[in-house]
């Protein structure tokens, strides 16, 4: 391709809107073009990204024998009622009504299409197992779009969609699978983990995301120092550490007059947040309150918290008022001695002896707290975020913590929605059985933005090959004004096309300062200069995108030198 008949669309400020480097760089190369709050155009440059991204998946797919199809993004409610995830899924599902008054909505996801799929064509056992997978337009209605592509309204999704008859087969395409994305993601060139995850609206029993550790990232993944163990914030489990220690102090209150926090509490009393406790409401599945209890450092982890059993669905904090009503007294000042109503305690609190809580009345704590002499029977939880230092769950190590980019999402989704849309086949006893489900995520749009904030420095974009918009720029100097520039400049691109090398000659009129800058902020993994003065001697340029040197080599060696590069 010649820049001639591109478009190389590059800018040298990004909007003030964009905050994170994938969002300022993708605009700033000219991949993307807002239209809309969380709606993108994707330029030349950029689709040609997004279609090297998705060439790799379909090959992978391929490979692991799942079958491409293609859905509407326009889905009748009908379905979405069937499985009963029409009022339940929010306002992210943008709804909408035909010129016969019948509702639809954009697809966020496809489970219930590629079930009613199924449900048609998929009778018999003999048929299973079979996995469905298609690269499409999906549309979630985000609340608050926005780091450009990472979180916009409408985004490229390849989702894959299996069948089985039992769940022993769904584990084996799942296994299948997630060696399939590790392909997918080493193939791109990412620095991924695979982690724990919890399924989320979507439903299921088991889950794993895959993230790329990126400071940027949304997500926290925590794992362990010493093993293969990892799993998000919401998964990364705790367990019980003993016994607490025997009391050594009396039990008595004290007066904290307008101490609310954990903080003031403990600067006033001089104590260390980790030896007091902090007693949070809740509404239980009856209606009544519930109360869970962690120590004062650390934080509840709502997805934990809302699987506990009578815990109603989901999480809902108590009101204040109802808290004053019940137990009389103001969020700051709950506790645990004499508290009348079931206690959930996290298992590192259930740990502590000596501990100050708040009294159930305003303006006092107790001090010198202890489990067995001073409180009612408790129940040890799980039901804190995990911290860094925190002994991983496998016995090996310690845990560490990162910022992750989540890019794809696999899960055992087991008969949530044969049950419901009552997709079934005929077994082998002749009797019908409704399918086991599985089903696997990939955000292509964000795997371009995640590998930008993984490669990157001041000048823009460093693409790994894979998906670099091209493998090679030449850079003639005086491209327009020198017939011998011009003439070698033809002849390396017309070799370099012939030897199926993905090249972009750059023959614009621009000094040679702006085309340098170009290729480095598309991130083009290899450049190739050529001047008059690399005429005289034969010679011609090389630099690479991810090293500053520079080298000069024989110009008729150019085109094997960089094949050798692309090895």
């Amino acid at each position: 391709m010649k820049s001639s008949d591109y478009l190389i669309s590059t800018v040298k400020e990004a909007p003030n809107d964009a905050k994170i480097i994938s969002h300022q760089l993708m605009i700033r190369a000219g991949l993307i073009s807002k239209l809309a709050s969380g709606l993108y155009s994707y330029l030349p440059i950029g689709l040609k990204v997004i279609q090297k991204v998705e060439k790799i998946i379909r090959e992978e797919m391929n490979k692991s024998s799942a079958l491409e199809v293609l859905m509407p993004v326009a889905q009748p409610a009908e379905l979405w009622q069937e499985s009963k995830r029409w009022e339940e899924y929010g306002p992210e599902l943008l709804r909408f009504k035909d010129r016969h008054d019948r509702d639809f909505c954009l697809g966020p996801t496809h489970e219930e299409v590629i079930t009613n799929i199924a449900k048609q064509y998929i009778r018999s056992y003999k048929q299973l197992p079979i996995n469905f997978y298609q690269i499409q337009t999906k549309f979630r209605d985000e609340i608050r779009p926005r780091f450009g592509v990472m979180r916009s309204r409408e985004f490229t999704m390849k989702d894959a969609y299996s069948f089985h008859m039992n769940e022993e087969s769904l584990g084996e395409t799942y296994k299948v699978m997630h060696q399939t994305y590790c392909n997918i993601f080493d193939r791109v060139g990412l620095d991924y983990r695979p982690v724990l995850a919890d399924s989320g609206a979507i439903g299921g029993d088991s889950s794993h995301e895959f993230h790329v550790i990126a400071e940027s990232g949304e997500d926290t993944i925590c794992f362990s120092d010493s093993s293969d163990y990892a799993a998000n914030l919401e998964r990364a489990e705790t367990f019980s550490q003993g016994e607490p220690n025997s009391p050594e102090e009396d039990l008595k209150e004290v007066k904290t007059p307008g101490v609310k926090t954990i903080d003031d509490v403990c600067n006033l009393l001089k104590v260390d947040p980790q030896k007091s406790i902090k007693t949070l409401v809740v509404i239980g599945s009856d209606d009544n309150l519930v109360a869970l209890v962690l120590r004062g450092d650390h934080e509840l982890n709502e997805v934990k918290a809302s699987k506990l059993k009578g815990i109603k669905q989901p999480l809902q904090m108590a009101d204040e008022q109802e808290v004053i009503k019940r137990l009389g007294c103001n969020f700051g000042s709950i506790g645990v001695v004499n508290l009348d109503i079931p206690i959930f305690v996290d298992y590192a609190a259930a740990c502590l002896s000596d501990f100050v809580c708040g009294a159930n009345e305003n303006d006092k704590h107790f001090i010198g707290v202890n489990w067995q002499r001073d409180t009612k029977q408790i129940n040890p939880s799980d039901l804190r975020n995990v911290v860094a230092g925190d002994p991983s769950p496998d016995g090996q190590g310690n845990i560490e913590i990162k910022r992750g980019i989540e890019v794809g999402h696999i899960f055992q989704l087991g008969t949530k929605y044969s049950d419901s849309m009552n997709a079934n086949v005929i077994g082998e006893d002749g009797r019908a059985v409704n399918m086991n489900m599985g089903c696997y995520g990939i955000g292509v749009n964000r795997i371009i933005a995640a590998s930008i904030e993984q490669n990157h420095d001041e000048k823009g974009i460093i693409f790994p090959r894979a998906i670099a918009p091209f493998e090679l720029i030449i850079v003639p100097i005086n491209y327009n004004k020198s017939s011998r520039v011009r003439e070698l400049a033809d002849q390396l691109y017309q070799e370099c096309k012939e030897k199926n090398i993905d090249v972009l000659l750059d023959d614009r009129k621009e000094r040679p300062g702006i085309m340098f800058a170009d290729s480095e902020l598309l991130g083009i993994p290899h450049r190739l200069v050529i001047s008059d003065t690399h005429a005289d001697n034969g010679k011609i340029e090389y630099k690479s995108r991810s090293h500053s040197d520079k080298a000069e080599i024989d110009f008729k060696d150019s085109v094997s030198f960089i094949l050798s590069k692309l090895v």
